[in-house]
């Protein structure tokens, strides 16, 4: 049994009194812009190995990230745990000398949105569980999990975890922004084992705002019953199949493909889109996607992004159409619109999605595409369940991907786990492929989508 109990000096962080604090060096420094970015969280988790402890972990962690810009407009950074006045003054006084050697031909401002105000988010602050009664918790579902079917030998991957974090986002114009969050995890990964047979793997994941509010049942059973669907497998011919993506699944896809919507990598040059890509039709006119951190469904949703701007829903494709970038403030000023709260914070400053939501254009059948679908009711049809070594088989620049998978051929309306496959494409292709939508859209940790169609996909068999 490993037993890492991690600790740090308690971390709680006071937005105005940071702010006050920074200010006043700032004056002594002869620093006239600055910004600040904090984080403070105290972390619980546990695993375990058929009934007993395998890791204990406890941490409370904090980060500041200061930001300070010079006469001729240039920034320098730096980040620091010293959470003390010593250490502020010499993270301030690192990132003014640092402005120094800062990039004139990229250098970030201030949003001018860090200012806005927030949208207003229902997230319970849930009091944290002992370690003791999270690993009693995690112990009772692993054994129940272990007891679905005689096949399944151990849970190799399991963990429950809680978090209690805070962010605070400060700048020399007045900008405190200040958010506390609580949220839990419970993950369980089965392995399942028969005679003269594949070992054979799944699992489920489920999230919440604290420990108690776990859906555990849930969990388990998801978990038992796609590890037990995957134990009467057989080889796949290679061809091309018209394929059912698992909400998940899709979901997985679109996100390695995010450069598409992202702004920072359109002007860097990686991405699959242009400036000039806006308005264009990149996807069949029943397919819409938004990105929306605000989603109810969106556990450890964020108001306000690592530059102080709201975070807010954001329609990126729209009938197909292609009709937002995510911005930051400086790619915002590259293109002359406002940023869309998706930056973090840094000298260059990354810009990524917050959350999807995908699903049909509109209610009509133009709209959205075949209507009445199920998988049972054709024959070849590949189910794709989940997707697999997503930073080693996407070419993201390049627009190809040859991922393996986990999923079920569907004939004569009966499903049979496939012993090993790989699905391969262009995700222009796809995007323009999708045939429909099948059954409501189902919420998960990355976005809420329904099962997602697509025609005529390589599918590899194993050889």
């Amino acid at each position: 049994m490993r037993t890492d109990i991690i600790t740090a000096r308690p971390s709680a962080l006071h937005a105005s009194d940071l702010a006050g604090q920074l200010q006043s060096l700032a004056t002594e420094l002869g620093v006239s812009r600055w910004d600040l970015g904090a984080a403070c969280s105290t972390d619980t988790s546990v695993q375990v190995d058929r009934g007993e402890a395998k890791q204990l972990k406890g941490a409370q962690r904090s980060s500041i990230t200061v930001r300070a810009w010079n006469s001729d407009g240039l920034v320098g950074i730096t980040s620091t745990s010293d959470l003390s006045p010593a250490g502020l003054a010499r993270a301030l006084a690192g990132a003014s000398e640092a402005s120094t050697y800062g990039n004139p031909d990229d250098s970030p401002g201030f949003s001018p949105l860090a200012t806005a105000p927030l949208a207003q988010l229902e997230q319970p602050i849930s009091e944290p569980r002992g370690i003791l009664e999270l690993l009693d918790t995690l112990k009772q579902a692993e054994a129940e999990l272990l007891g679905r079917h005689p096949a399944i030998s151990t849970v190799p991957y399991n963990g429950l975890a809680q978090r209690s974090s805070q962010r605070i986002y400060l700048n020399s114009e007045g900008a405190c922004r200040e958010q506390q969050l609580s949220t839990a995890s419970l993950y369980l990964y089965a392995r399942a084992e028969e005679d003269g047979r594949k070992p054979r793997s799944s699992g489920a994941v489920r999230l919440a705002y604290g420990a108690e509010q776990l859906d555990v049942a849930g969990c388990i059973e998801e978990a038992a019953e796609r590890t037990i669907q995957h134990l009467d497998y057989a080889p796949i011919a290679t061809g091309r199949y018209t394929c059912v993506f698992s909400p998940e699944a899709f979901l997985d896809l679109i996100g390695a493909f995010s450069g598409l919507f992202n702004a920072r990598a359109v002007l860097d040059g990686v991405s699959l889109s242009q400036r000039d890509s806006l308005g264009s039709q990149l996807a069949v006119p029943f397919l819409s996607i938004h990105d929306n951190g605000l989603h109810p469904g969106n556990i450890g949703a964020t108001s306000f992004d690592g530059e102080g701007t709201p975070v807010a829903r954001l329609p990126l494709l729209e009938g197909g159409i292609l009709r937002n970038f995510l911005h930051s403030e400086a790619t915002a000023r590259a293109f002359g619109v406002a940023p869309t709260g998706h930056a973090g914070l840094g000298a260059k400053v990354s810009v990524g999605p917050h959350w999807f939501e995908i699903g049909p254009a509109g209610s009509t059948g133009e709209q959205a595409g075949a209507a009445n679908l199920d998988r049972f009711s054709q024959d070849g049809i590949v189910w794709i369940d989940s997707l697999s070594a997503l930073h080693a088989g996407v070419k993201a620049s390049q627009g190809s991907f040859s991922l393996p998978f986990d999923g079920w051929l569907i004939q004569g309306g009966e499903a049979r786990s496939i012993e090993a496959a790989t699905v391969a494409g262009d995700i222009r292709a796809v995007l323009k492929g999708l045939v429909g939508f099948e059954g409501q859209a189902k919420v998960t940790p990355d976005g809420i989508c329904p099962l997602v169609w697509v025609d005529e996909l390589s599918i590899t068999g194993d050889a």
